[in-house]
């Protein structure tokens, strides 16, 4: 079952006085590449976050926001270094002084300055119990994200088979037409044969050893049955439990082997147009996987 790299997932709820929003976000990356914004209070908590996300997510590109807040909307209560102020206030006036500066605007810049508002220190039971509820929303909307990924899934799921169909069934083409390409080849060695054959240097029993290797070189035989092996094992690998776009990636490519070299000893026009319907389908599977788990 394929899951997709995006989607989207949030969850929030109220509790003694404070709510919490939690949204996630995701988008393709070839490693699990979070941003997690997270209120003060917690920040120490932001490795089992990420340690948390890597393990329930696998892969890709994060975001992860968490607001805590009171009832009334307003942030955590926050308190204000006094000193430090004071000293930022002095400094900011002294230079104003002597710079000739207008000096309406020092209170807010004294206010602002680093770590003059600071985040009040809180009881240890109410940072224990917010975290607990953090703890629960965030797993609801890591699970509603992964919800969407399974959706986005099952459809990239219907999308690829639909290509690889459609790889086959050119295939299939290709097998009815090679009878017909494998007659022009011979038809133009003959053709060959029959102007060289009046030369004095002409050696027939050399000419149709070189007639056999170039027919064998042309052979596609054993190409048209290992494509057919990597379609059927592409689709047995999506029906698989769990999620593997990196392996469907490998197969792709040794897919794409057998399809150029297929165009490479075609030589015969219909074949070389199904060879391009088929490569047109496998850059769609490409794309498509990039953005599979």
């Amino acid at each position: 079952m394929l899951r997709s790299m995006t989607g989207f997932g949030r969850s929030k709820g109220q509790q003694n006085g404070y709510s919490v929003v939690i949204e996630l976000k995701s988008l393709n990356s070839k490693f699990l590449d979070a941003q997690v914004r997270i209120p003060k209070n917690f920040l120490d908590k932001e490795l089992e976050i990420r340690s948390q996300l890597t393990k329930k997510l696998g892969r890709g590109k994060v975001s992860l926001s968490i607001e805590l807040v009171n009832e009334s909307g307003e942030s955590d209560a926050q308190q204000v270094n006094q000193s430090l102020f004071k000293a930022y206030y002095e400094e900011f006036d002294k230079l104003a002084t002597e710079v000739g500066a207008n000096k309406d605007d020092l209170f807010r810049l004294a206010l602002h300055s680093p770590d003059v508002i600071m985040p009040q220190m809180m009881d240890e039971d109410l940072l224990k119990e917010q975290w607990a509820f953090i703890q629960l929303h965030l797993n609801k909307a890591i699970d509603a994200l992964d919800e969407f990924r399974s959706q986005e899934g099952t459809t990239l799921e219907n999308e690829l088979k639909g290509y690889i169909g459609n790889i086959a069934n050119n295939l299939k083409e290709t097998e009815v037409h090679d009878p017909d390409r494998v007659k022009v080849i011979k038809e133009r060695i003959q053709k060959h044969q029959e102007e060289l054959s009046s030369s004095d240097e002409f050696d027939e029993n050399r000419f149709e050893q070189e007639m056999i290797y170039y027919i064998e070189k042309f052979d596609i035989s054993e190409e048209i049955v290992r494509l057919t092996n990597h379609l059927t094992y592409f689709n047995e690998v999506i029906a698989e439990k769990e999620s593997q776009g990196k392996k469907l990636g490998f197969i792709s490519q040794e897919i794409g082997r057998e399809i150029n070299t297929i165009g490479s000893k075609a030589n015969y026009a219909p074949v070389q147009k199904l060879v391009v319907g088929m490569k047109d389908e496998l850059e769609k599977i490409k794309e498509q996987l990039l953005n599979i788990i």
